[in-house]
C-alpha cells in the first residue's frame, strides 16, 4: 500500500482530514494496534478493523478481549450495508452517531405511538419501540448500544417470526441486564456483534457500524 492510500485508510479509521489529524491518526493507531495485537491474533482482518475501531473510540483495550463476533456477522453485515438496508437503533444518541451511510437509519424511541405501547403492554419505551419497528415491517442491521430490555425484545421478535434482522450489533450497557441480554444474543440464531458482561453503550455500538460502513466504501464485501 501506498503512503497516501495508507494516509487515506488512518483518516477513514480516526476521522482525520488535516496534517495534523494524520500525525494524530498514524500514532494512535499504532499504540491501539500495540496494546490489542495479542489479544485480536484470531480475528479476521475485518473483524480486527472492527476492534481496533472500538478500542480507539473508548480508549479501553479490554474490548479487544470482551468482543465477540458470530461466524457470520461481518457477511452478513457489510452485504446489508452494500445493499443500503435499513438501520435500526434503540436511541436516537446512537442513530446520530452514524456517519455517512447512504441508507436510513431509523428510531422509533420518540414515535408517537411508543409510549402509549410501552404503557398498554407494560414494558420499556426501548422495547415499545422495537416492537413498533417490527410491525413496520423492520428488516435489516439493529443497533442496540443502551437497552437490555431492547435487545430482549429483539432476539424475542426474531425468534417468534415477527421480524427478520440481517444482524445485530448488541451492547448495552449497565449493570442490571446487560450481560444477560448479551449472553441470551449469543445463545441465538441471529449473527451478533457483542461485548461480555456489563460495559458496553453508545460509543462502542457508534464505532462498530461505522467501521462496517467504512469497510463497505473501501470496496470489502
Amino acid at each position: 500500500m501506498s503512503k497516501k492510500s495508507d494516509t487515506s485508510q488512518q483518516s477513514k479509521f480516526m476521522g482525520a482530514s488535516t496534517k495534523q489529524g494524520y500525525e494524530i491518526a498514524t500514532k494512535s493507531q499504532e499504540i491501539v494496534r500495540s496494546l490489542i495485537d495479542m489479544k485480536t491474533k484470531y480475528f479476521t482482518t475485518a473483524e480486527r478493523s472492527i476492534v481496533e475501531r472500538i478500542v480507539h473510540s473508548t480508549a479501553d483495550p479490554e474490548y479487544a478481549e470482551i468482543t465477540r463476533i458470530s461466524k457470520n456477522f461481518v457477511k452478513e453485515s457489510l452485504m446489508a450495508i452494500f445493499q443500503e438496508d435499513d438501520i435500526l437503533t434503540d436511541i436516537k444518541m446512537v442513530k446520530v452517531g452514524i456517519n455517512n451511510y447512504a441508507g436510513k437509519v431509523k428510531c422509533y424511541i420518540s414515535h408517537e405511538n411508543t409510549l402509549d405501547l410501552a404503557k398498554k403492554r407494560e414494558i420499556t419505551r426501548a422495547a415499545a419501540a422495537m416492537e413498533l419497528a417490527a410491525l413496520d415491517g423492520f428488516e435489516g442491521i439493529v443497533v442496540i448500544g443502551n437497552s437490555p430490555t431492547a435487545l430482549w425484545k429483539i432476539i424475542e421478535l426474531v425468534k417468534n417470526g415477527d421480524m427478520n434482522v440481517k444482524s445485530v450489533i448488541g451492547v448495552p450497557v449497565g449493570f442490571v441486564g446487560a450481560a444477560e441480554s448479551k449472553n441470551a444474543l449469543e445463545q441465538s440464531s441471529i449473527s451478533y456483534l457483542l461485548t461480555r458482561g456489563p460495559k458496553g453503550g453508545t460509543p462502542v455500538a457508534v464505532a462498530a457500524v461505522n467501521s462496517l460502513i467504512n469497510l463497505v466504501s473501501e470496496g470489502i464485501r
